[in-house]
């Protein structure tokens, strides 16, 4: 953040403590009244909304349940959690599996439930971040995947991957290890039991055709974000291709 500093980490330091997670002051108040609350027994999603409030965010946001739910990453060292692993040990053992603590007996959050059930919800949209790191502990929530293949609006993907490379972060590494190709091509297998549409980069136009073997439909675009007008480019894109499938303006 803008104007941060590490007076805290610093004085952990001082004192012999761990600092592997760099975590700086400001950083450090948001986690430490999030837990406060949690810990005092407000749900998650009351205190999303607050910090939101508190940000300035004008958008809802909500985790999609209140119940503890933990990525945890097994390795032939044994089992890490997702912090330890991504932090501490900077994405470099390798993955033999993950699981998701928690995640099966967890509820969905109604306000979750009835987005999803919403006649007037006009697309889902998954953004291009790492399958099994950031979007699987969603999916496996409760029956969020299910609710997902019964959902009438369309359910559209970004494409994490141009190529063999991922746009950032170990998604590519962790294919390889987990014995999946790393390709756009492979996710949209992955996710093939719900989506509907899925967005590609230019490079990848050459696997289309296998993509929409899977009943999914494809769009070709410049997905990668380097600046804020790409960026906006690109959800523009998006959100111009989940009408084409809906048959109606998203605004």
């Amino acid at each position: 953040r803008a104007g941060e500093t590490w007076h805290v980490l610093e004085g952990v330091s001082e004192l012999g403590g761990e600092t592997w997670f760099r975590l700086g002051d400001r950083d450090l108040s948001v986690h430490i009244e999030r837990s406060m609350r949690l810990k005092t027994g407000d749900p998650l999603s009351w205190v999303t909304v607050d910090l939101c409030r508190a940000f300035g965010v004008g958008l809802l946001i909500l985790p999609p349940t209140d119940d503890r739910v933990r990525t945890i990453v097994e390795t032939p060292g044994g089992p890490l959690d997702f912090q330890t692993y991504f932090v501490r040990n900077r994405c470099e053992p390798v993955i033999t599996g993950l699981r998701y603590e928690g995640a099966s007996e967890a509820a969905l959050l109604p306000a979750v439930i009835t987005a999803l059930e919403d006649p007037e919800l006009k697309a889902v949209i998954l953004c291009p971040s790492n399958p099994f790191l950031s979007l699987d502990p969603i999916l496996a929530t409760a029956d969020l995947r299910n609710r997902l293949r019964r959902c009438k609006a369309p359910v559209v993907a970004v494409s994490p991957m141009i190529g063999s490379r991922a746009f950032k972060g170990p998604t590519a590494k962790i294919m390889a290890e987990l014995g999946y190709e790393a390709s756009t091509l492979s996710i949209a297998r992955y996710y093939a039991d719900f989506l509907d549409g899925y967005v590609i980069d230019g490079a990848d136009h050459h696997v289309s055709p296998q993509i929409e073997d899977l009943d999914i439909r494809v769009e070709v675009t410049a997905t990668l974000m380097e600046t804020l007008d790409q960026k906006f480019s690109l959800a523009a894109d998006v959100v111009a291709f989940s009408e084409t499938m809906l048959g109606v303006p998203l605004s």
